[in-house]
């Protein structure tokens, strides 16, 4: 995963680690790393991030815990180059992370897109809670038609339901709030791509500090130890 960089393993870790779970810029992690002796660039621990935060966010999803039948769909607001983009999330009635999906617009083929991708890789639950928007109950009507239409097997599956009220969905709303107050001071993206990566390691530290990752011998692993075990 390291193989040919310049910098020790254990440096880049640490670098990427801290970045995602703590209120640090990348000058504040040049400066650190300054104190301790080691010459890093800001925008080489940018890289960093963006390169490997997208792999360890990939090696958690195959740890990732079951989640339950009923979920709470929203989305959130994040800035990129000045403008606003969107990042659909869910959690289950455990408060638990479903899946996230990051959007450069906020329509129907993006709820779409971000539906999809949770009931492939989660299944079918039995209830998704939204707040008042018809968008999301249009994308929910549309997926869950067309993957009932698509099922193969013999047994008939009950249609999705869909709770809709925007006082039910708090839980979402306050979910969000662990994401966008990292984010803060980052003082917004100036990529899309770029932008991506580093949401997804937000949302997979969010995960790990939820305890949803098993592993072999402790499932109460430190930050430090899980990233560790993902990078081994």
């Amino acid at each position: 995963m390291f193989k040919g960089r310049h910098f020790d393993r254990s440096v880049i870790l640490l670098c990427v680690r801290w970045y995602l779970a703590y209120n640090l810029s990348l000058r504040n992690l040049e400066e650190m790393m300054a104190e301790r002796g080691i010459s890093v660039d800001h925008a080489t621990v940018h890289r960093w991030v963006v390169r490997y935060a997208p792999e360890l966010l990939k090696r958690f999803n195959l740890r990732k815990r079951i989640v339950t039948a009923k979920w709470h769909v929203d989305e959130t607001y994040i800035k990129v180059r000045g403008r606003w983009t969107y990042l659909y999330r869910a959690i289950d009635s455990n408060g638990d992370t479903v899946e996230f999906w990051f959007s450069e617009r906020r329509n129907l083929t993006a709820a779409k897109r971000f539906l999809r991708k949770a009931l492939k890789r989660h299944g079918r639950p039995e209830r998704i809670v939204i707040d008042g928007s018809q968008t999301n109950r249009e994308a929910i009507l549309s997926c869950d038609t067309t993957d009932r239409l698509q099922d193969r097997s013999r047994r008939k599956l009950k249609p999705i339901g869909i709770r809709q009220s925007r006082y039910l969905n708090n839980r979402i709303e306050q979910d969000h709030r662990a994401i966008k107050r990292r984010i803060h001071p980052m003082l917004g993206f100036k990529a899309v791509g770029s932008a991506g990566a580093i949401m997804g390691g937000l949302e997979m530290v969010h995960m790990m500090r939820k305890g949803q990752a098993k592993y072999a011998r402790n499932s109460n692993l430190s930050l430090a130890e899980q990233f560790e075990q993902l990078a081994a």
